[in-house]
C-alpha cells in the first residue's frame, strides 16, 4: 500500500460525515494561496476539474461514509510541500465561500509536520518507482 503524505482529525471527519448528505461524496484541493489563504478547499467530488498537473496526495478513510475522501494539490506546490505531512483539520471561522463548509460557520485548515526519515525513504521509493 501507497504511503498517504495526509490525514484527518476526528473532528474535520465529523464535519465530513456532517456535510456529505448535503453534498454528496467530497474531496479536497489543497489551495495554493489567493483569496482562499492556502486552505484545503472542501468541494463535492467532480465539482473541481482535476488534470494532469495535480498531485494525489492520498484518500481518507471516513468511518460512516461509503467512499473516501481523496485529497490532492497541484504538482507543483507538491514540489514544495513534499517533505511534509498534511493533517486536515477544522476550527471556528469563516473560511472561503467556495469550500462547502464555508456557510457552517467552520473552516477546514492544514497543520503539517516534516516527514520522519522512514517516511521520506518511502515516499522517494514510490516517486522513483512511478517514474
Amino acid at each position: 500500500m501507497a504511503f498517504q503524505q495526509v490525514d484527518v482529525t476526528a473532528e474535520a471527519a465529523d464535519w465530513l460525515r456532517r456535510l456529505t448528505p448535503a453534498h454528496g461524496p467530497l474531496m479536497f484541493h489543497q489551495s495554493g494561496g489567493c483569496c482562499d489563504g492556502s486552505s484545503p478547499m472542501c468541494y463535492p467530488r467532480g465539482e473541481f476539474r482535476l488534470g494532469g498537473s495535480d498531485h494525489h496526495l492520498g484518500d481518507l478513510a471516513i468511518e460512516g461514509l461509503d467512499e473516501p475522501v481523496p485529497v490532492w494539490m497541484s504538482k507543483q506546490q507538491y514540489e514544495y510541500w513534499k517533505h511534509t505531512f498534511l493533517t486536515i483539520d477544522v476550527v471556528p471561522g469563516r473560511g472561503s465561500g467556495f469550500s462547502v463548509e464555508a456557510p457552517e460557520g467552520v473552516r477546514f485548515l492544514i497543520r503539517s509536520r516534516l516527514l520522519t526519515d522512514d517516511e521520506w525513504l518511502q515516499v522517494s521509493a514510490e516517486s522513483d518507482r512511478a517514474s
